[in-house]
């Protein structure tokens, strides 16, 4: 099995703004999301914890690491989408001063190609690449983007589809292997007793 996690929630996606590859901090939120998960997944088989190299994810690996007396290996392929010159604004600064630029990206993800950043087919290639590498029996923490593809990947489904999985901060996706990784569980979030929060004015 796989085990693929959001980080716990940060300030900045308290605040609706646009991380990508730069740092954030987990808020309290975050922590106890971080350790919820840890709870919930030391009672799996698992092997290996995998996480982006950004602190976020990090940090949010780090207490199921601890549980299971490994240590938090990283991997770029696993870093979140480079939003370029979105990174550090404001999402309604954004939906105000480019409405064009963020209606396709909200309706076709497909088609942008970040100003100096990336687009969801380069991520989609780094997330593939990290799979063709990796085992059953891990845990990966990373960002809600490289989720969301994991999940689009498993399922067979086009990049077009991006913001139809669910994805929440400290919830998790579980894949099974076999001929190809197939999708058990699009988001568990069980463990995260009042603690989900509202991701619908994020940054994403």
């Amino acid at each position: 099995m796989i085990y693929i996690a959001r980080h716990g929630e940060t300030d900045w996606n308290r605040e609706g703004r646009y991380q990508g590859q730069r740092e954030s901090q987990l808020t309290d939120t975050g922590v106890a999301q971080a350790r919820a998960l840890a709870v919930a997944l030391s009672q799996r088989e698992i092997r290996r914890v995998v996480s982006s190299p950004l602190a976020r994810c990090v940090e949010t690996a780090r207490p199921l690491a601890e549980r299971l007396g490994i240590s938090v290996e990283t991997d770029p392929d696993l870093i979140e989408i480079a939003h370029g010159t979105w990174e550090g604004r404001l999402r309604a600064s954004i939906e105000r001063e480019d409405p064009q630029a963020m209606r396709l990206w909200r309706e076709h993800p497909e088609r942008v190609q970040f100003e100096g950043g990336e687009s969801l087919a380069q991520v989609d290639a780094r997330w593939r690449a990290f799979m063709e590498r990796t085992e059953g029996g891990i845990a990966i923490v990373t960002h809600d983007v490289i989720v969301r593809l994991a999940i689009l990947a498993a399922k067979g489904a086009p990049l077009s589809q991006l913001w139809k999985p669910r994805v929440v901060n400290g919830g998790y996706a579980e894949l099974r292997g076999g001929d190809a990784w197939e999708l058990v569980e699009e988001c568990v979030a069980d463990h995260l007793d009042g603690l989900v929060v509202d991701t619908a004015s994020q940054a994403l």
